[in-house]
C-alpha cells in the first residue's frame, strides 16, 4: 500500500506545530487567521465552479439510495455516538465531542466518486450524494453540535455560525454556481492545481489549530493509550456503518453497483468540512486540536480500507 501524500502532509504539519507552535498564537496568528478565511471562501467557490447541475438531477431518480446514504451521514454516525454520552465526565469531554462533531460531518466529495468509480458503482449517484452532503452539512452539522456547546466553556451562537457558514461558505458557493457557465470549463481543466490549494488551506488550518493546542497544554493529558484508543474508536465506527449500510442494502434488493456507493458515500467523513467547520463552530477554542484529532484519523484510515475494498470489487467482471 502506498502512503497517501496528504495523511503524510498532516502528519509532518502536527509535528510542525509541536516544534513551532509560535507562528499560531498573537500576530501571526491575525494573518494565519485572515488567510485561511479567504481560503476558506474559494475553497468553496471553487467547489461551486464544479458543482454539476445535470448530474445533481440525473442523481434525483434512485431516491431510495440517496435517502440511506444522508441518513446514514447525519443520523445514524451521531446516534451511535451519542450511545456514548452518559460515560462521558469532565475529562474525556472534549473528546467525546470530537467524535460527535466528527459523526455529524458530511461526506467527502472527491475520494468518494473516485473510489466508486474504481470499484464500479454507480457513480452518477455518488456525484449526487457527495455534492449534496456538503450543503446538508452547512445547516445539520452547526445544529448537532449546538445540542451540546452550551456544556463547555466556548460561547456558541447558532445565529452567529449560521451567519459565518452564510457568508464563508454559502455565498461562495452560490457565486461559484453563478459564474459556472463561464469559469465552469476552466475549474474542471485546473482541477488537480484546485485540490492542491484546498489541500493546503486544510494543512493552514490544522497547523494553526494544533499550534494553539499544544500551547495551551491541551494533550497533556492524552498518553500514547488514549491516542490508540481514538484510533481504536475511529475504525470501530467506521466498520460498524460499513457493516450496517451493507445489511439494510440487501434488505433494499439494492444492485451490487448501488450497495458500493452507499457503502463508499456512506461511510465517508470530509476532512475538509472538518477543518474549515471547526475553525467556524469552535471559534479558536484552545482544545480544537483535540476536535480534529479523531476526524484526521478517521480520514487516514477511511482512505486506506476503502482503497482496498475497491481494489477488491475492481476485479469483478
Amino acid at each position: 500500500m502506498k502512503i497517501d501524500k496528504f495523511v503524510l502532509a498532516i502528519i509532518i504539519v502536527v509535528i510542525t506545530a509541536y516544534v513551532y507552535p509560535y507562528l499560531g498564537v498573537g500576530e501571526s496568528a491575525k494573518v494565519l487567521n485572515t488567510l485561511s478565511s479567504i481560503g476558506i471562501s474559494l475553497i468553496f467557490f471553487f467547489y461551486g465552479l464544479k458543482l454539476s447541475p445535470e448530474q445533481i438531477k440525473l442523481g434525483l431518480k434512485n431516491w431510495k439510495l440517496h435517502v440511506l446514504i444522508q441518513s446514514t451521514t447525519f443520523i445514524v454516525f451521531p446516534l451511535i455516538v451519542l450511545t456514548a454520552y452518559p460515560l462521558i465526565t469532565e475529562d474525556n469531554k472534549a473528546l467525546w465531542l470530537a467524535f460527535m462533531f466528527l459523526a455529524a460531518l458530511p461526506s467527502t466529495v472527491s475520494s468518494s466518486v473516485v473510489m466508486v468509480s474504481i470499484a464500479k458503482g454507480n457513480i452518477p449517484a455518488a456525484i449526487f450524494n457527495a455534492s449534496i452532503s456538503g450543503l446538508i452539512g452547512v445547516v445539520l452539522t452547526p445544529l448537532w453540535i449546538g445540542f451540546f456547546m452550551t456544556s463547555t466553556n466556548t460561547d456558541y451562537s447558532l445565529i452567529n455560525v449560521y451567519q459565518k457558514l452564510l457568508l464563508e461558505i454559502l455565498a461562495p458557493v452560490i457565486l461559484g454556481l453563478l459564474l459556472r457557465r463561464f469559469l465552469g470549463a476552466f475549474a474542471l481543466k485546473h482541477s488537480k492545481k484546485i485540490t492542491l490549494f484546498d489541500k493546503s488551506v486544510i494543512l493552514l488550518i490544522i497547523y494553526k489549530s494544533f499550534s494553539k493546542s499544544f500551547l495551551d497544554r491541551i494533550f497533556d493529558n492524552l498518553s500514547i493509550i488514549n491516542l490508540i484508543g481514538v484510533f481504536l474508536m475511529a475504525v470501530v465506527l467506521f466498520w460498524l456503518v460499513y457493516f450496517l449500510i451493507g445489511f439494510i442494502s440487501k434488505k433494499l434488493n439494492f444492485t451490487i453497483e448501488d450497495r458500493i456507493t452507499a457503502q463508499f458515500c456512506g461511510t465517508k467523513k470530509s476532512l475538509v468540512h472538518g477543518t474549515v467547520f471547526s475553525k467556524i463552530l469552535f471559534q479558536n477554542a484552545s482544545f480544537l486540536g483535540v476536535i480534529l484529532l479523531p476526524i484526521m484519523m478517521f480520514h487516514a484510515f477511511q482512505i486506506v480500507a476503502i482503497s482496498v475494498i475497491a481494489s477488491k470489487h475492481s476485479k469483478r467482471n
